[in-house]
């Protein structure tokens, strides 16, 4: 079987309760997977934790839903293509039963809501058909129509096509016209969204993203610079490492080994 090169994962990410693994590939779609739990044992988790039960199998995950978080794009400033590919993935605060993730590519940032809707659908048409007949032919595009005096606003000069001024509607209305009904069903369906877009903040690629513990901020590094962001506001972040030199050429090893030592260290790993 030919595995095409969108579909090879770039980044993958557990959840802190390991109940949800999210996927990232370099086509720029993340997918979500869940925890099945068929266990021999009942009880509660945590409790089934404490025991001393041998392992019997591995853990498996069921497929939970997809979307497309990135897609190709262009900078036509510096000429450059930008791609799909999902770099990092991190978990952030679930809140009323929502999943939150942000994920990345090599210059913009995104923050997903996934959450549960009811699907609503509509039961009925707008015309009874069977009574629409009555009222007179449909006009459609391949039939030709008699060329009658119209005004610029679209109003026709021929009071015969018209309404007559003593027409009426009946008491009880139309009875060929039904209003479509929209009904709100049992069924789920999962609704990723983007809430946030964080871009035009790193010169170089992003490598590396991290959600800091208050759940409100999180940080994001390309070679040279690290960035704070807070979660709410996607047109400002401040910079918080700069080891870009003054001149290029200048450029060494220890530029980058010593943001790699700063990302590590705030994000307090």
């Amino acid at each position: 079987m030919e595995i095409c090169a969108v579909d090879i994962i770039s980044s993958i990410e557990f959840d802190r309760t390991g109940d949800h693994l999210a996927t990232g590939d370099r086509g720029g779609r993340v997918v979500l997977f869940e925890r099945t739990y068929t266990r021999d044992h009942d009880g509660n988790r945590r409790d089934l934790e404490k025991m001393d039960f041998p392992i019997t199998r591995h853990p498996e995950f069921r497929y939970k839903t997809e979307f497309q978080s990135h897609e190709p794009e262009f900078d036509y400033l510096k000429s450059l293509e930008i791609e799909e590919k999902i770099n990092k993935i991190r978990w952030c605060q679930s809140a009323n039963g929502a999943l939150f993730l942000l994920s990345t590519n090599d210059k913009t940032i995104k923050f997903w809501k996934v959450h549960e809707k009811k699907v609503k659908k509509i039961c009925d048409m707008n015309v009874d058909p069977a009574k629409a007949a009555g009222n007179g032919p449909v006009v459609g595009p391949s039939i030709p129509t008699s060329s009658k005096p119209y005004t610029a606003n679209g109003g026709c000069l021929d009071k015969s096509l018209g309404l007559s001024n003593d027409f009426s509607f009946p008491p009880g209305g139309v009875p060929s016209l039904r209003l479509p009904v929209v009904l709100t069903s049992n069924e789920m369906s999962l609704v990723p969204r983007c809430r946030r877009i964080y871009a035009h903040a790193h010169d170089y690629h992003i490598n590396s993203i991290s959600n800091n513990s208050d759940g409100e901020t999180f940080i994001s590094a390309d070679d040279l610079r690290i960035n704070l962001w807070n979660l709410e506001i996607s047109n400002q972040s401040f910079n918080i490492v700069d080891v870009k030199p003054a001149n290029m050429e200048d450029l060494t090893g220890d530029n980058f080994s010593r943001i790699s030592s700063y990302s590590l260290s705030y994000a307090g790993i």
